[in-house]
């Protein structure tokens, strides 16, 4: 995300995808509640991310500049602090390195902050793939109680299915730790140094959910946005959790998938992706309390997954 270009292996990009406008989306100036919604009263974050000072400027420059105005902009334990002052329970957090050699770095800030604050945090570690030693890298973090592994294949231009994965994916695989990637097409940018869709796809997570069918999978933005076949596969593969970050708040241009929310409900789970969010920090929980799901379904999706997955302990969050 920190090296703009606007090719992928020397083929100018076409001008597509959610970003792929000449100017960022908008914000949105709405209300924004002091606590979580009334009807509303446990909640897991699975998809916060929180960066050192330094790295978190950069993303938002990149967002001001190629995305939407990030509504949200302090310190990672002011964020934190933020969430927890307003009723969720307990986040996910993850980060991604956007290049080779500083994974152990932000690892040992995940670290750093998931000890500030004991209970509340589940920190999962990152790796460049292809990167030397990347088994290593993770088999450290994962000795220091970071609990899974978060990529980002639009910012460290991967392919999910390329030899460079496989250590990762055995790494979590052999730890029973998730692993979390943003493997949708979606949002697209001609401003990633990689073009989305020629990396991204249902059928590559398909392939690695055959290839290793003991790994914990997940991928953020319901798959956003190819929706139908996220559905087919997460009915199919029980190691297949989606979460919701942005794909339910009516922001970006695209139809909310109801019909994959209500198709396995004890696959999905909640995710903001705040800070990074043009809107307000419960504009997502609020869609939820109104979707007329099942308060079963809003358990399960809310907190009771990640719970679970993450082997998070309830306690009085």
């Amino acid at each position: 995300m920190l090296k703009i270009t606007a090719v992928c292996k020397g083929v100018h990009m076409p001008n597509q995808g959610y970003l792929s406008k000449n100017t960022p989306l908008p914000g949105i100036d709405d209300e924004e509640g002091d606590r979580l919604p009334p009807h509303i009263p446990r909640v897991v974050d699975a998809h916060v991310h929180i960066f050192p000072g330094a790295v978190f400027n950069a993303v938002w420059n990149w967002f001001d500049r190629y995305g939407w105005p990030v509504r949200y902009r302090q310190k990672s334990s002011d964020l934190l602090a933020f969430l927890f002052d307003h009723g969720i329970g307990h986040v996910v957090a993850l980060q991604y390195a956007h290049k080779p050699g500083i994974a152990s770095f932000l690892n040992d800030y995940m670290v750093e902050k998931a000890a500030e604050f004991p209970g509340r945090v589940t920190g999962l570690a990152t790796v460049f793939p292809g990167e030397k030693n990347a088994d290593d890298i993770l088999e450290s973090a994962f000795a220091r109680k970071l609990k899974g592994v978060k990529l980002h294949s639009h910012v460290q231009c991967f392919d999910l299915s390329g030899p460079e994965m496989d250590p990762i994916l055995a790494c979590c695989r052999n730890a029973g730790l998730p692993l979390v990637i943003h493997a949708g097409r979606e949002p697209k940018s001609p401003a990633y140094a990689c073009d989305p869709y020629l990396i991204c796809s249902a059928d590559r997570v398909e392939a690695v959910l055959k290839r290793y069918p003991d790994l914990l999978l997940v991928v953020p933005h319901l798959g956003m946005d190819e929706f139908t076949a996220y559905e087919r596969l997460v009915l199919e593969y029980d190691n297949l959790w989606l979460d919701t970050a942005m794909a339910v708040t009516d922001y970006l241009p695209v139809k909310t998938p109801v019909e994959l929310i209500k198709a396995r409900p004890d696959r999905i789970l909640y995710g903001s992706d705040f800070p990074n969010i043009p809107y307000a920090w419960d504009r997502e929980l609020k869609w939820f309390e109104r979707s007329g799901l099942p308060c079963s379904d809003l358990d399960r999706i809310l907190w009771h997954n990640a719970a679970e997955l993450f082997k998070i302990p309830v306690g009085d969050w």
